[in-house]
């Protein structure tokens, strides 16, 4: 059965390649996974939001974990999404996962239901009481019911099985505060961004990984990235994290997440087939268009040739190195001003 080693590293959210018929492409990603495994990735992390669970039904979410972990063969850790409707399916999934030999699951606050804190502590509470597989708890408030920093102590302080959270707010200063929190009562709790533009400063506050959908896309640079930040190697970082945002900016504003990314992948040579989310004729151009600026980004970087059409001087180049930079001053001096710098 899966082991309690601390989560960490850069675990690749992936999508799930779909056959003409809109179908688990299972060879496909069964080739997928072997790719993002021999390119440096951490873990895997099937079934969260890049993934499109809400658009596969409870069984091929449950295929796609049997596939996933057949294929890892114990390879890397596997950090199942198990975020079902209810305690009572959650803990099911939690069940199914932990016979398949995931290593954990994550399992994203009530969403619809916009809850209060007590009533988030008392949904966890009840699946941590009742699930045999750790649980990382997944913070994304821009869907869900937020899991705040009391909320996160707690379950922390008294849930053994409750081992970390996954926070895609790209909240840095709060990120800084559920850190302080928790940490000092268990060393063993693992902290993730799920916030790509935000990777090298959540590793400079303390965070121990990132769930980064950029890794499914260019593996190769997200890890490298993870490697220079935590050797401190900041300016090399730095300029890899400026990169880093500029395509991630391109795939998650200029379609319908997560259609960017997949438009992604099938550059780097995988037949990830169309989504499931009907596009209008307006959004198929659109995305045919970003497919070209994609194909210009990644030949920068040797992943893919040149469009026929040729690309524009500097599409490959940072268009925002005054934001990262003011993310990297900011916290420092957070850091500074709580006597941890």
């Amino acid at each position: 059965m899966p082991s309690r080693g601390k989560l960490q590293g850069i675990y690749t959210p992936n999508i799930v390649p779909l056959d003409a018929k809109g179908e688990i492409h299972e060879s496909e990603l069964r080739r997928y996974v072997d790719w993002l495994i021999a390119k440096g990735v951490h873990g895997l992390y099937p079934n969260g939001s890049t993934g499109e669970f809400t658009r596969f039904t409870v069984e091929e979410r449950i295929r796609i974990m049997e596939i996933i972990c057949h294929q890892v063969r114990g390879r890397v850790p596997v950090l199942a999404g198990a975020a079902e409707a209810n305690v009572k399916e959650t803990v099911r999934a939690c069940e199914k996962y932990y016979e398949m030999g995931a290593t954990a699951v994550a399992i994203v606050a009530p969403y619809y239901y916009k809850l209060s804190p007590r009533a988030v502590y008392a949904y966890f509470k009840e699946i941590a009481d009742n699930t045999p597989i750790d649980v990382t708890l997944y913070n994304i408030p821009m869907f869900a019911s937020p899991i705040d920093v009391p909320t996160v102590k707690r379950l922390a302080e008294e849930c053994p099985k409750v081992v970390g959270i996954k926070d895609s707010s790209g909240d840095i200063p709060n990120m800084i505060r559920m850190i302080q929190a928790v940490r000092p009562s268990r060393p063993d709790f693992s902290f993730l961004t799920g916030w790509d533009a935000a990777l090298m400063p959540m590793l400079l506050i303390g965070c121990d990984g990132g769930t980064n959908a950029s890794s499914g896309v260019v593996p190769e640079l997200t890890r490298k990235l993870y490697d220079l930040t935590v050797a401190y190697r900041i300016d090399e970082a730095r300029t890899l994290q400026y990169d880093i945002v500029t395509l991630f900016d391109a795939m998650l504003f200029s379609a319908e997440f997560p259609d960017g990314f997949r438009t992604a992948v099938r550059l780097r040579g995988f037949d990830t087939g169309v989504g499931r989310q009907p596009l209008s004729d307006d959004q198929q151009t659109d995305l045919a268009k970003l497919a070209n600026k994609l194909q210009c980004m990644l030949s920068q970087h040797g992943f893919t040739d040149e469009p026929i059409s040729g690309c524009p001087t500097g599409i490959g180049g940072s268009s925002k190195p005054q934001e990262v930079s003011m993310i990297v001053q900011a916290v420092v001096a957070e850091l500074k001003r709580r006597g941890l710098g």
